[in-house]
């Protein structure tokens, strides 16, 4: 959320919960020039004023400045170029109880910095002796090439903070973590907030058919970049797909072979078409990368009958235990909308490591605890 002088708002902290309360922390930090962290939870008496309606807790770092370096951070966002922007959260007495969803133990095991951090190069004793220089508000861009603008206020956490940079890039996901001042691993005198800004996951859509358009559509909405791949140039048109970001007119496997090592986990493969040449060389493909889901449309009857193609073609069962089909969750689909529908519900529950069921059979927190980074 960002809040000028005026009261003037853009974005969103909460979803509504706690926005006035926080828009008032904005002006009086403006004014005071203080970066400051504020904490909400549940308010029983002024729960619709400033508490969080569904329970929880929830800590803004409220600052009264942007990023020193947010000209490369928007030149980073205009390439597509994946960064993280690190960010001292809270320091010393500031800091929160550490949640144990956010706080995985670092590789570093001793307390002296020495020892933790040997394997970082050109680390001599004068600058691990440097004075802490940490406090809330400081930031540091680090690129997916380990390289980085800015500083948290000590050279040993800056590098250690820029490796779990780039794990946290590599996961594609934000979370907040603990340090010493010095980057100990086992260290909880500071926290420092690592958001993510990676390219957005891909969907790869094989068959030029109306399901495609309906789950392009879908794909768009949960912030997919979709591709439309078919061998088809009559049909496979960007007039028939507006929704996509690009149409290809190429053999699925042939656009795998040439593509396939750019998919990773956050990525789907969506074989929507009922052609065995055309589905089976593109799954064999597929298995071959590192995409993260795997998807075939098909009755019963025909992916048994692609199944014994799949393992004339030198496919084994672990290879094929990854292949979802037929795919999509059984919700009773039956429209290309419908389906669509059904295919990211179970990409969602495949990614998240989720049981899909009705959450009112269900008990405990809505939201599970993500899991530490190790």
């Amino acid at each position: 959320m960002v809040v000028n002088a005026d009261g003037r708002v853009a974005g969103s902290v909460s979803g509504g919960c706690v926005e006035g309360a926080v828009v008032l922390e904005a002006l009086d930090v403006l004014e005071s020039g203080e970066t400051r962290l504020v904490r909400f939870g549940y308010s029983d008496d002024e729960a619709f004023a400033v508490g969080l309606t569904c329970g929880g807790i929830i800590d803004i770092l409220v600052s009264p400045t942007l990023p020193p370096m947010e000209e490369e951070l928007e030149a980073a966002l205009a390439a597509g170029a994946p960064v993280v922007l690190a960010t001292v959260v809270s320091q010393g007495d500031e800091v929160a109880e550490p949640a144990a969803s956010t706080t995985a133990a670092s590789t570093a095991e001793s307390p002296d910095a020495r020892a933790a951090f040997s394997y970082l190069p050109d680390r001599d004793d004068d600058e691990l002796a440097v004075e802490s220089a940490v406090r809330a508000g400081m930031t540091m861009l680090v690129r997916a090439d380990g390289s980085a603008v800015g500083g948290l206020g000590h050279p040993t956490l800056d590098a250690v903070v820029a490796r779990d940079a780039l794990g946290a890039l590599s996961a594609g996901r934000s979370f907040v973590r603990n340090y010493g001042e010095r980057g100990e691993g086992r260290g909880v005198d500071v926290q420092v907030f690592l958001d993510v800004f990676a390219p957005p996951p891909r969907m790869v859509i094989f068959g030029a058919v109306d399901f495609t358009a309906a789950l392009a559509k879908v794909a768009k909405v949960l912030g997919y970049f979709v591709t439309v791949c078919d061998a088809r140039a009559t049909f496979t048109t960007s007039e028939r797909f507006p929704m996509a970001d690009e149409v290809v007119v190429e053999w699925p496997d042939h656009w795998l072979a040439a593509h396939g090592s750019e998919l990773g986990a956050k990525d789907a493969v969506c074989v929507l078409t009922h052609d065995p040449k055309f589905d089976v060389p593109a799954i064999v493909t597929a298995l071959s990368t590192d995409v993260g889901y795997i998807g075939a449309m098909g009755s019963r009857r025909t992916h048994g009958d692609r199944l014994a193609r799949l393992i004339e073609a030198g496919c084994d069962e672990t290879a094929l235990a990854r292949v979802m089909a037929p795919i999509g969750l059984d919700i009773g689909a039956r429209t290309p909308e419908e389906t669509a529908v059904a295919i990211v519900a179970e990409i969602v529950a495949f990614q998240t490591k989720s049981d899909p069921r009705p959450l009112r059979d269900a008990s405990g927190p809505i939201h599970r605890e993500m899991e530490p980074l190790s």
